[in-house]
């Protein structure tokens, strides 16, 4: 299969051209996706021994209760690591495809910010992992533990570890989603100061909808999540003033 020439910008293409490109681009993503699945099912028994340390010392080996409970866990399991592994690839695929439709200094300032987005991914897993979700297993296993015979099931456990993750993961992209939408006009510092406080409403609802029915690791979700709001503003500030002085000088320049 041969991959996608990114056009440039300005560069015109008929219709058939730009979804014969979007086609290629969906395969590249999917085959991408297809790779690290495979990789991540060969080693999903270490997949699956990593989440089980959030879990008591005492019951690390999730029950199943049915014949393709086991192996459908493993499926899924899979899917989710392949999705992270493939996630560079994808962005990759994503901004190429849109990227003729800024200009070319706009292009090299979305290409960083896709670089970073992959860096600011693999610490939300990090914080995520050694962070939220020992606590938030260690609240939900021993709540009430005397009224119960604790037995964690293997899908509902990895499910939630998995979508806990994901999640939160994908919740510390929030500066470079922000940093990106100043750069490129759509928002402004003023605006995003000026309404700071539905801001924060936001992150909180953001924060109940991600996989939690715990108030421990809600608070350990929604905390980190209006920090990174709040540095997003005050790092969009900087920035914001770095880049007018920077086209300030390039205009007195020409």
């Amino acid at each position: 299969m041969k991959l996608p020439r990114r056009l440039r910008h300005g560069e015109e293409a008929s219709l058939v051209e730009h979804l014969d490109e979007l086609r290629t681009r969906l395969i590249v993503s999917l085959v991408a996706l297809a790779g690290g699945f495979i990789v991540a099912f060969i080693f999903h028994t270490h997949l699956l021994d990593w989440l089980n340390q959030a879990l008591p010392a005492d019951n690390r080996k999730p029950v199943t209760l049915g014949v393709t409970e086991p192996f459908v866990t493993s499926i899924k399991i899979s899917l989710y690591a392949g999705f992270a592994l493939a996630l560079p690839i994808i962005l990759y695929q994503v901004w190429s495809f849109f990227a003729p439709a800024f200009e070319e200094h706009a292009q090299r300032i979305v290409a960083g910010f896709v670089a970073l987005a992959t860096g600011l991914f693999a610490g939300g897993l990090a914080f995520a992992y050694w962070v939220v979700l020992p606590p938030a297993v260690h609240f939900l296993t021993n709540y009430d533990n005397e009224q119960y015979q604790i037995e964690v099931r293997a899908s509902y456990y990895y499910s939630f570890a998995s979508l806990l993750l994901v999640g939160i993961a994908l919740i510390f992209e929030l500066p470079i989603f922000i940093l990106a939408l100043v750069r490129l006009g759509v928002l402004t510092t003023a605006q995003l100061r000026r309404n700071r406080r539905i801001g924060y409403v936001i992150m909180i609802v953001i924060a109940i909808l991600l996989p939690t029915v715990d108030p421990v690791s809600l608070v350990f979700e929604a905390v980190p999540m209006l920090i990174l709001f709040e540095l997003s503003i005050w790092l969009s500030v900087l920035m914001e003033r770095r880049w007018r002085r920077a086209e300030t000088g390039l205009a007195a320049a020409r």
